[in-house]
């Protein structure tokens, strides 16, 4: 094939994107701390106290990792410019060549989505719960299709995806759900589906084929350890145990495994019945709590800073953010950003993406704009 006129403009224009962000990648100050890691790593009795090697270990496989896409950037870009000037009379290399510009280029749309993270826990795991609100058999039916959706998102995002605890509802659905998505900046992009989901259809659920609508929200914390300022003693929480529901075989029916933590200053409820003991249900459940607790000072300051500075929206989780119309017309709306597609079964099997980057890109503008505190 011949190589695409605007080859050469868009390795021209990907090559200045990628100028752009060296100092978000810093790969200087990248190499150091990877051989100080190294260094840290090779010594004798490293390995003696297991969570501090856990983590060490852990940033090790992130900065590598970081390296790793800066360094194949700077490559690909070389190669790039060696493979336009041979590309002219080689049918292959100019496939070649178009196969590697858009792997370079949709690399560097992901670098650019980073940069827009700037929250202190939005490179971290993220706790997603879903609740069914208003809207009764169909709200919670709707609720386990908002569940499905965020977690098929979630893997095609490369997460890993845990299912931490599931509330199933009377007749069809769920009442409440939650999921830990592992991998970088969870949190940070599930902060774009934090909200209140409503969905219109004709109800399976009427047997008179009338049009419903109905709500599902969307809660989402970061995974954390215990936090030097917080302190949750014995006397704030109650603790009951319960036998898991679900899938997991005979164990789960016998033993009271599942744990739900009542953190009675604030009221917050998170329970966890993933693991087969209780013991490592109830570690699981107080991350959580610790995530719920931190989320919601977050929110409560967001809260408090819009309102000095006379701000009406509401900040708080439950604003309505998207709808999903199936009847009359089908067609997914963002109510905050304006993007909107008719695929809805696309975006229902987790075609998120669009809806995510046009949020993010719209926080990072509205904290530019915003007057320096």
């Amino acid at each position: 094939m011949a190589v695409p006129e605007s080859a050469p403009e868009r390795t021209a224009t990907a090559r200045r994107r990628f100028v752009d962000l060296e100092p978000h990648l810093r790969p200087t100050d990248l190499r150091a701390r990877v051989a100080e890691l190294e260094e840290e790593m090779a010594e004798s009795g490293f390995w003696d106290d297991q969570d501090h090697a856990t983590k060490v270990n852990s940033e090790y496989s992130r900065a590598t990792a970081k390296l790793a896409v800066h360094d194949g950037l700077a490559q690909d870009l070389d190669d790039l410019g060696e493979m336009l000037e041979m590309a002219e009379d080689d049918d292959d290399l100019g496939a070649e060549l178009v196969e590697q510009l858009a792997s370079v280029e949709k690399r560097l749309d992901g670098l650019e989505e980073e940069r827009l993270f700037t929250g202190d826990y939005d490179a971290g795991d993220a706790l997603v719960t879903i609740n069914a609100g208003a809207g009764g058999t169909d709200a919670q039916d709707w609720a386990e299709m908002v569940l499905r959706m965020e977690m098929k998102w979630a893997e095609s995002r490369g997460f890993k995806v845990d299912l931490l605890e599931a509330s199933a509802g009377e007749q069809a659905g769920i009442k409440s759900a939650t999921f830990r998505a592992v991998g970088d900046h969870a949190y940070g992009l599930f902060g774009a589906e934090r909200g209140v989901h409503r969905l219109v259809r004709i109800s399976p659920f009427d047997s008179q084929g009338r049009r419903q609508t109905a709500f599902a929200g969307l809660e989402v914390a970061p995974v954390v350890d215990e936090v030097g300022d917080i302190e949750i003693r014995d006397d704030e929480l109650r603790v009951d145990t319960y036998r898991a529901s679900g899938a997991g075989g005979q164990h789960v029916n016998k033993t009271d495994s599942a744990v739900r933590l009542t953190h009675l200053p604030t009221g917050i409820v998170v329970a966890c019945q993933q693991e087969r003991s209780q013991t490592a249900n109830k570690v699981m459940a107080m991350k959580m709590l610790y995530g719920k607790i931190v989320e919601q000072a977050e929110r409560e300051r967001a809260e408090e800073i819009a309102k000095e500075k006379g701000e009406s929206q509401d900040v708080g989780w439950g604003s309505q953010i998207r709808s999903y119309v199936l009847n009359p017309y089908t067609m997914v709306k963002d109510l905050r950003t304006g993007v909107e597609t008719g695929n809805v079964q696309l975006v229902l099997d987790g075609a998120l993406d669009d809806f995510v980057r046009a949020w993010l890109l719209q926080q990072a503008g509205q904290s530019e704009a915003a007057p320096a505190e």
